[in-house]
């Protein structure tokens, strides 16, 4: 899954970070830490109109905002209001760090030309990447698949290579750099991982769901290495999810392949989160010992989950990170439209796809009714 060659630059390499500097985080110098952005009019105004008050949940030890699928229809240069109000919104909640689980443009289309897609490009950089820049925000991401989509064609190329090339192009621009902290990105917007605040984060190419063999080879040492398994927590960033979670999107193709053997994968170096996009519908989920965050989209065209009657909302999520916490991370999850929140109980306590059941996080599988167990199983066929 490599670039042409000359696409990274020769400082790209991966980066030395010390197994204690993955643990403990990069220190933090008082002079680069700025005053906290202040809130527009308009953000004060849609705080102060929340029915019943807009919550702001008691900060820990980190705090992340994840947000997922920013796109409007193919070749849009404009984003819906709710991206924009997103954005405008993030000084309330001070995080420090935006992690994104791609389609932030409106790519995978081979009509669209390098002009059109180059300027999708600057509109992302316009309404989300330069305010998050100006905010003083890092801002971690995995590519979708209508960033840089990795489908191949019968002859093992990228469909989309020239969208590629341009999605990397926007990234390796040091003008659009993204603030991390970066450990590794030697494949660099593609596959990469950084670090915050003593939690390392791995960012995969999850943009179709086949991970080529010497990618997954990468993935498994690096997150065996010192740095990875010292660090005080292990996040990952992908754009599809593991398993079936949507109305039009439960399905092969929709979902990363073998997906049991990756979550296996996954545990065995102690990964707590799985973080994706997508299927366009919040859901937060746990299979096995994998938290698995389905971030919902801020976007065009949210989804019904399976087997519910729930609306389909745009959200964005707070994750609050306690690493004294057993749990270790806390959602705060709100209706980007009415900026109310979304309890865990409002959403179903089980999510039965074609290739797997995902629990609701506070739900157990022994907590579920004889009923629900036998839905389960007629489901998966077993």
């Amino acid at each position: 899954l490599s670039e042409p060659a000359g696409s990274t630059p020769p400082d790209a390499a991966a980066e030395e970070i010390s197994p204690t500097q993955a643990r403990e985080g990069t220190p933090i110098a008082a002079e680069s830490s700025p005053a906290a952005p202040e809130l527009s009019a308009a953000a004060q105004e849609w705080i102060a109109s929340a029915p019943g008050g807009m919550v702001n949940p008691p900060r820990k030890d980190v705090r992340l905002v994840a947000i997922s699928d920013l796109n409007s229809a193919y070749g849009s240069t404009d984003y819906d209001p709710e991206v924009d109000k997103a954005i405008a919104l993030l000084p309330y909640w001070q995080p420090d760090l935006v992690v994104c689980s791609g389609d932030m443009v409106a790519g995978q289309n081979p009509a669209l030309t390098p002009e059109q897609i180059t300027a999708m490009w600057q509109a992302f950089d316009d309404h989300v990447a330069a305010p998050l820049r100006q905010q003083g925000v890092p801002f971690g991401f995995t590519i979708g698949n209508h960033d840089a989509s990795s489908a191949r064609g019968v002859h093992d190329q990228f469909l989309f290579q020239q969208e590629r090339d341009l999605a990397s192009a926007y990234w390796q621009d040091p003008a659009h750099g993204p603030g991390v902290t970066f450990i590794d990105r030697t494949d660099f917007p593609f596959f990469y991982t950084f670090e915050q605040q003593g939690i390392f984060f791995m960012a995969w190419d999850g943009s179709s769901s086949q991970i080529p063999a010497d990618k997954l080879a990468w993935v498994e040492q690096t997150l065996a290495s010192d740095t990875a398994q010292q660090a005080k927590a292990r996040i990952l960033l992908s754009h599809l999810p593991l398993y079936g979670i949507a109305v039009g999107r439960d399905e092969p193709g929709e979902v990363m392949a073998n997906a049991d053997q990756l979550r296996t994968m996954l545990e065995r170096y102690n990964v707590h989160t799985y973080i994706s996009g997508h299927h366009h519908a919040y859901y937060p989920g746990h299979r096995g010992q994998l938290q698995l965050l389905h971030t919902g989209i801020l976007g065009s065209g949210p989804r019904p989950l399976i087997d519910s009657r729930l609306p389909p909302w745009k959200v964005i999520t707070v994750i609050d990170v306690d690493f004294n916490d057993p749990d270790l991370t806390t959602y705060t999850t709100y209706d980007m439209q009415t900026l109310r929140t979304i309890e865990y109980e409002e959403l179903p306590r089980f999510l039965a796809g074609h290739n797997g059941v995902v629990l609701r996080r506070d739900v157990s599988y022994d907590e579920l009714a004889p009923d629900e167990k036998t839905f389960c199983e007629q489901r998966l066929g077993k």
